[in-house]
């Protein structure tokens, strides 16, 4: 009998940690919201809420945060054990994969590659007649070729000097213009995105795989369902506001000088290397190579010095231009690779003080199943990103925990993951304080809030398609 008594004593002690630490979780959680939306750096915020939590989970439990062979020897040293381990782990793997393609899309971009690609992706829109199918179609062409420039921002600029002045002397509103460019990488596609790669590693899979298997069916979905929305909403809202036509015929963009020293048109082809190396090279169709994106950045780099070379015949030259790749590379480190890692810390807080085991065991008493919590998690992902204006600092602050809440609701990862993956990008294109939708909007000079006016609708069809074709096709 008394041994029955302790451990009802010891169950209902738990019980009273397990709420105390779901509602510290909550308010720190409130926290990092606030202070990351109040433009404090994410990369702080993050660590120091998820160093916290992992403290106040010692002093509840007294549990170590790490294993015995991990652990540097002290419970209180595990925090920064967890942080150094986290780091390594990270920029060995994805967070090379992330730099290597960030330094690639740099390289891209310095020789003109970008450039070359937009113009010629952007002539067959020219042989449509209606100004808005012209427009439809700009953001279909748009999307793909975000599968080979990974930048919103660059992408968006890029079709500021091509798509923006063709549209409006269409007779394209300038609003309606700006709607479309600004979400042209409302879905970040292919081996090319740090969020795709991040996705299928808490996946447990290979990108290659990833992409074509699960990103491709549910993005053709996502596709159709933005590029029809936009050509009626655009349409709709330009005559109802009395925008478009002749009056809107002056972009205020000099794209002479954008067209001046092009390269050749077969550079063109150097930006989709990569994509073709790793799917041509994937287990999807032959298992005798593996082409990892690593390797595959690195080779297409090479062959685009050698084309460097050719053209213009300064070895020097060609040499130097290599530290535009590096450079790259240091730039994703100190600001994405950075933010993965302290997601990553700020997650292993949630979980360390019970956070997420409340959430599954509350979703599982009211009888969530596995598309309620991924409706759940990507409501979270949508607010966040919309507040943050970053479709990159929500995934990576809870993409680390989805495995673990759709193991525990018997689903597999991926099926939580890739709406929460896209949600994040879907969700950024309504945020007047994203960045390409402010780059875009300065070029044109309209306001941001009222091009999120325009995004809105498609981008609220996005999310309903996200989140239905995943449901059916995952």
């Amino acid at each position: 009998m008394e041994r029955l008594l302790l451990e009802e004593r010891d169950k209902q002690f738990h019980r009273e940690d397990d709420m105390l630490g779901s509602i510290l979780a909550l308010v720190v959680t409130l926290c990092v919201g606030y202070m990351v939306f109040k433009n404090y750096k994410a990369q702080t915020v993050l660590i120091v809420a998820g160093c916290f939590l992992m403290a106040a989970s010692v002093l509840l439990t007294g549990k170590p945060l790490l294993s015995a062979k991990a652990t540097p020897g002290r419970v209180w040293f595990d925090i920064f054990g967890f942080i150094k381990n986290t780091l390594s782990i990270r920029v060995a793997g994805l967070g090379l994969m992330i730099m290597s393609v960030a330094g690639f899309a740099k390289y891209m971009d310095h020789i003109g590659a970008s450039r070359v690609l937009v113009n010629l992706m952007i002539k067959p829109l020219l042989m449509l007649r209606s100004p808005y199918l012209v427009l439809s179609g700009g953001y279909v062409f748009g999307q793909i070729l975000a599968l080979f420039i990974t930048s919103a921002s660059g992408l968006g600029l890029l079709l500021m000097v091509t798509l923006y002045p063709v549209l409006i002397r269409l007779g394209v509103s300038r609003l309606g213009a700006v709607a479309v460019i600004g979400t042209t990488q409302s879905m970040d596609l292919g081996p090319g995105s740090g969020n795709s790669n991040l996705a299928a590693v808490n996946s447990g899979m290979d990108v290659a795989t990833y992409f074509v298997n699960y990103q491709i069916p549910v993005g053709l979905c996502i596709m159709a369902t933005v590029a029809i929305l936009h050509f009626v909403v655009q349409k709709y809202l330009d005559r109802r506001d009395g925008l478009g036509g002749q009056a809107e015929a002056d972009p205020g963009i000099d794209t002479a000088t954008q067209a001046q020293d092009l390269p050749p048109k077969i550079y063109a082809l150097l930006p989709i290397l990569p994509l073709g190396l790793i799917l041509g090279f994937s287990p999807l169709i032959t298992k005798a190579i593996k082409m990892d994106v690593v390797t595959a950045m690195f080779i297409s780099t090479a062959i685009s010095m050698v084309f460097e070379y050719l053209r213009s015949k300064d070895i020097r030259k060609t040499f130097a231009s290599l530290q535009v790749f590096f450079d790259g590379m240091g730039v994703q480190f100190a600001m994405v690779i950075t933010l993965i890692v302290a997601g990553e810390v700020f997650a292993n807080g949630l979980t360390s003080i019970g956070a997420i085991k409340s959430i599954i065991d509350l979703g599982q008493s009211l009888g969530f199943g596995g598309a309620i919590m991924t409706i759940v998690m990507v409501a979270i992902i949508s607010v966040a990103a919309v507040i943050m204006g970053s479709g990159n600092a929500p995934l990576f602050a809870f993409a680390a925990l989805a495995p673990a809440i759709a193991t525990k609701m018997s689903i597999a990862p991926v099926a939580m993951l890739l709406p929460m993956q896209f949600a994040s990008s879907i969700a950024r294109s309504v945020s007047p304080i994203t960045a390409v939708i402010v780059a875009v909007s300065g070029v044109a000079n309209v306001s941001p809030f009222e091009v999120v006016k325009r995004t809105a609708i498609p981008m609220a069809g996005a999310m309903l398609a996200n989140i239905i074709a995943a449901a059916i096709l995952i």
